[in-house]
């Protein structure tokens, strides 16, 4: 993953083993899916009470380029067991965020794409003067590039509306084409 787990315990104490079984079961999901960037779980009691026998609500939050962010909220687990445990919250939350992430690998394209597979795109924007520009990515938002990104071919020819081939990762503002290329000039099609 390239944005480290975050993780919170609202409205009750953190736990030192609840937290190494979500880092565990968090690097089960990036071993799943190798396009996963980023994760985010927040434990909490379920509805307004705060004492003993709490039955807990487990939310895990996913982040794939080019899908929307999967969600997964486990806050019933008291229809499925008459008194669920923390431990038993967390392995049913994300025993439910494996299935998710691998329904969605295989939506995105059969066994999923490879980290750093290219995907064709176009340029909306560019600004010469400045070393950067902007192009549409396959999901219809725009993603930034530097000079620096471009791979082959002259930046300085590059115009909106020329097809490009990009790799995009995500950058300390989100996601970003960290390699862009014409489509003209890809030994791929």
């Amino acid at each position: 993953m390239e944005v480290p787990l975050e993780l919170a315990f609202h409205g009750l104490d953190h736990s030192d083993w609840a937290e190494t079984e979500i880092r565990k079961r968090v690097g089960r999901l990036a071993r799943l899916h190798d396009r996963l960037t980023a994760v985010r779980v927040r434990v909490e009691p379920e509805g307004r009470q705060r004492h003993p026998g709490n039955v807990f609500a487990i939310h895990v939050e996913m982040s794939v380029p080019g899908s929307a962010d999967l969600v997964v909220s486990q806050e019933h687990a008291k229809q499925r067991y008459r008194e669920p445990t923390l431990r038993t919250v967390i392995r049913d939350t994300f025993d439910t965020a494996e299935r998710r992430l691998l329904a969605a690998k295989q939506q995105i394209g059969g066994a999923g794409k490879p980290q750093g597979a290219e995907m064709r795109g176009q340029i909306s924007q560019v600004f010469h003067d400045q070393d950067r520009g902007f192009l549409i990515n396959n999901a219809g938002s725009q993603l930034y590039f530097t000079r620096d990104a471009l791979a082959r071919g002259d930046f300085d020819n590059l115009k909106p509306g020329d097809p490009v081939y990009y790799v995009e990762t995500v950058g300390d503002t989100g996601p970003i084409a960290k390699k862009v290329w014409p489509a003209e000039q890809s030994s791929t099609s």
